[in-house]
């Protein structure tokens, strides 16, 4: 009988190892895509905020003699291309002190609040980055084509190196907002199964 109690002891101490050394795996991929989320994010902030090219173009003649004039496109004279700015900085804060609540956290929860508030704050910062996106989207293809209906010439054959910028800002805030998307899932799922993690805590 006694043995019998003692196999049940070891096979429980087992479930529990097991249970700590998946949870540890699946925080380490967690904290892993929230890196490389913040780099994506940040860097389309960077990427977009210092966008600006100058360019002289002939805006009139007077005789022979063109007049010529500079014009310069700037991320900040699009409020769609600012809010871009904004959602992805609050993405790349978000993403940042949720690395730091992955590190330090677990000392101070506080009767599983911790992943409640990581679920939330996650889907917050995924539904800012994905307005972002979206209206900088528009706004580039706006930029890209132009529309004739509305009598909006577009403006990318005349500043290439602007456009280029920024849909690579674009690009890689996609695959951040894409990453926040995963990790939004994951912490959803970590807090629906929360007798799994706290068994597995130690």
């Amino acid at each position: 009988m006694a043995s019998e109690n003692g196999e049940k002891v070891e096979v429980g101490l087992s479930a529990v190892a097991e249970a700590k050394a998946k949870a540890k795996k699946k925080d380490w991929v967690v904290l892993s895509l929230r890196v490389v989320a913040f780099l994506a994010t940040a860097s389309a902030t960077l990427v977009m905020a210092l966008n600006k090219q100058t360019k002289s173009f002939v805006v009139a003649t007077v005789g022979s003699t063109p007049i010529r004039a500079s014009l310069a496109a700037k991320f900040n004279q699009s409020p769609a291309f600012v809010f871009f700015v904004v959602a992805n900085a609050n993405a790349s804060l978000h993403n940042l002190l949720m690395i730091a609540m992955e590190v330090l956290g677990p000392q101070y929860d506080y009767k599983g609040l911790r992943l409640v508030l990581i679920a939330i704050l996650d889907m917050m910062a995924m539904a800012v980055a994905s307005a972002g996106d979206g209206a900088a989207a528009f706004m580039s293809e706006l930029g890209k084509n132009g529309n004739s209906h509305a009598r909006w010439d577009k403006i990318c054959d005349k500043f290439e190196s602007y456009c280029n910028r920024s849909a690579a800002a674009l690009a890689v805030s996609f695959l951040g907002f894409i990453l926040l998307l995963i990790i939004s899932v994951m912490s959803i799922i970590k807090l629906l199964k929360p007798n799994r993690i706290n068994h597995a805590s130690p």
